[in-house]
């Protein structure tokens, strides 16, 4: 078991101890996820390579009328996952960035699939991208920049 599938636990123990949610949402924030992509079918297509899309399609799938971003901790828990694909695409990224980068009305499934997935809603997105804005204004701050 990984420290955040423990800090999950505790989580779903007590679900208003401020101790117990820090915990969570601290190694989540340092955390790193393997976050499944799209195939890039258009790598080969000039007109898309002029417009400049070069960038990665983060796979968003839908469930119950909401669209997800999958988050997994490990690469083997998005291999087992994503079971019809042998190499699934996939990019690693820290989960402040993905925090930052996220828009409402988007929710995030992490490790669904196995015991120690989460949902995240919009608000609970919202919530952790100020605390992320917050904690980089006040190290700008500190750095003297």
């Amino acid at each position: 078991m990984e420290k955040l599938d423990e800090a999950l636990v505790n989580l779903r123990q007590d679900m208003d101890d401020p101790k117990k949610q820090s915990e969570f949402y601290d190694l989540f924030l340092n955390s790193t996820f393997f976050v499944p992509i799209l195939e890039d079918r258009d790598a080969g297509d000039p007109a898309t390579a002029a417009k400049g899309s070069g960038g990665v399609v983060p796979l968003i799938t839908e469930a119950e009328g909401n669209d997800y971003l999958m988050l997994f901790s490990t690469l083997e828990r998005l291999k087992a996952w994503d079971k019809d694909v042998e190499d699934p695409k996939y990019i690693e990224v820290p989960a402040h960035i993905v925090t930052l980068s996220t828009q409402a009305p988007l929710h995030w499934a992490m490790n669904p699939g196995t015991e120690f997935s989460k949902q995240f809603h919009p608000e609970e997105i919202a919530w952790l991208r100020e605390a992320v804005e917050r904690c980089n204004a006040a190290a700008a701050e500190n750095s003297g920049g």
